[in-house]
């Protein structure tokens, strides 16, 4: 057996979030790499939820203009691999951002095949490497931002203009009801 302790930020985010928050889930961490980061199950370990973590930087500071500053809380990007994506056991995929500025933490809890629809959706079929850059705006909302201009940008921060629906990922944003659903 590997060593086991090898958790990456988002790992450690997600089950320190689940483990105060959810006092009658068991939580598990596999022992070598199955393409499930997480295992929850309920207090008597017969039903479970199988998670993917992702993990990103905040680059608000770093990458976003001045006049968005105020308005969002956190922009984080990933690379995902559609092939990999496709073929996931883990039930549902957990997007970490972290941001700095604001010292939060935002987790976007999606299912699996919710999320390779939505990104296709978006960003088409072709390409296995799926480049996504999502925005947390500093009243909670989420929105997949690649691709949109910085007008476009800003009307959304600041509700000048409503999030597309194609890009919406608020009713994923910090919904825990999975892990609501075994403890019981």
């Amino acid at each position: 057996m590997k060593p086991l302790f090898t958790l990456h930020a988002g790992e450690y985010l997600v089950g320190s979030h689940i483990e105060s928050t959810f006092r009658r889930v068991n939580l598990w961490i596999p022992a070598r790499d199955t393409g499930v980061d997480l295992l929850v199950t309920d207090r008597h370990n017969q039903k479970t939820l199988s998670l993917q973590v992702k993990f990103s930087k905040d680059f608000l500071v770093t990458h976003a203009e001045p006049e968005l500053q105020g308005h969002l809380q956190a922009v984080g990007w990933w690379s995902l691999n559609r092939e990999k994506l496709a073929a996931s056991k883990a039930e549902f995929w957990v997007l970490v951002l972290q941001g700095f500025a604001h010292q939060s933490t935002d987790c976007v809890v999606i299912p699996r095949a919710a999320l390779l629809r939505f990104l296709t959706r978006l960003h088409g079929k072709t390409g296995n490497i799926i480049q996504t850059y999502i925005t947390v705006t500093a009243d909670g909302r989420c929105y997949e931002s690649r691709g949109l201009s910085k007008r476009e940008r800003l009307g959304i921060a600041s509700k000048v203009s409503p999030i597309p629906k194609a890009r919406d990922l608020t009713p994923w944003l910090n919904d825990w009801t999975p892990v609501k659903r075994l403890n019981r």
